[in-house]
Parts: structure tokens; sequence; C-alpha cells
């Protein structure tokens, strides 16, 4: 869910979405998700003590800084939409949102590692398969959302994202 919400947000920032804008972000979105429970099972007691220290942070500063970027050119509006801002589809934007989407999961894979849990390729590939399905949808929502909405429907995508930061802050830090 965190990833359709993302996609949204991406979508409402790209105002135009083409078929490779969909493909890169469900491709990744769906890699990374598949990845790191993968890596997090692998990885399991050895960097569990290490990692789950701060994984809630980093998620939480990757997606409040996006979220603060697309709040930002939302407001200024200085460039036509569709052209305007980064695209959240190409380059480290693309590596922050799927590493900060996907975070959570690698906290799952530690703890299915930690427990000795059988198999984690079928529900890594489930996950992929569900997560990239979710993204191509959550773009294209998105797209028309701020095709209809206009500029404030990227502040509302950028608050999103920091709100979604924010649960994933505070979940940690309550459990």
């Amino acid at each position: 869910m965190d990833a359709f919400a993302v996609a949204i947000a991406a979508g409402i920032a790209l105002g135009t979405v083409s078929g490779r804008q969909t493909f890169r972000l469900a491709f990744h979105f769906g890699l990374f998700q598949f990845l790191m429970p993968v890596i997090g099972y692998l990885a399991g007691m050895t960097v569990e003590r290490y990692i789950r220290g701060y994984d809630h942070w980093l998620a939480f500063a990757l997606l409040g800084y996006i979220g603060g970027k697309m709040v930002l050119e939302g407001i200024r509006g200085g460039e036509e939409e569709g052209n305007g801002g980064k695209d959240p589809t190409r380059g480290m934007s693309l590596v922050l949102l799927s590493v900060a989407t996907s975070i959570d999961a690698l906290a799952v894979g530690i703890s299915l590692g930690v427990l000795h849990s059988e198999g984690i390729v079928y529900p890594g590939i489930v996950i992929g398969i569900v997560a990239a399905i979710f993204t191509a949808a959550g773009l294209h929502l998105g797209k028309r959302l701020g095709t209809v909405f206009g500029r404030r429907m990227e502040v509302v995508g950028g608050l999103v994202l920091i709100v979604i930061g924010l649960k994933i802050l505070f979940d940690h830090l309550r459990g």
C-alpha cells in the first residue's frame, strides 16, 4: 500500500505519464519489494540489531525529503504541469522512492530469517508482482487526479509521502 500511495503521488507530480515511466516505476518498486525481504532473510540475525535501530528513520527521512520537495514545487507552481520538477521515475528519485517504500519488507525478511522460516523466494515473488501492479495502477490514478485538480494535488501528494514517512516512524517507535 505504501508503493501504491507513493505511485499516486508520483503520478500527480508527473501530470502526463508515459508507458515507459509506468514500466520503470512499477518494475523498480516490484523489484525492490521482491529483493528486500530476500536480502533481509539472508541477513537474518547477523545484521538485525544494526538495522532495526534506524530503518524507520531512514524511510521517514527519504519520504519526508521527497514529499517536502513535492510540496515546495506544488506551492511555487512556476513551471507548467507535466513538465515541472524532476521525474520521480528516473535517477536517484527512483532509487530513493524504491528503498523508502520497501524498507519495511527488509525488516519482514530479517524477522523471517531470525525465525528460520522456510522459503522466502515464492512470497518475495508474489510481493513483487503485487507491488508492481499496484504501482502501475497508482501512477495512473495519480495522473488522473493531477489532471482534474491541478498543482494542488502535487502538494497533497507530497503531504501524503510525508504522512507515510511519519506513520512508518511512529509505528516503529510505538512497537
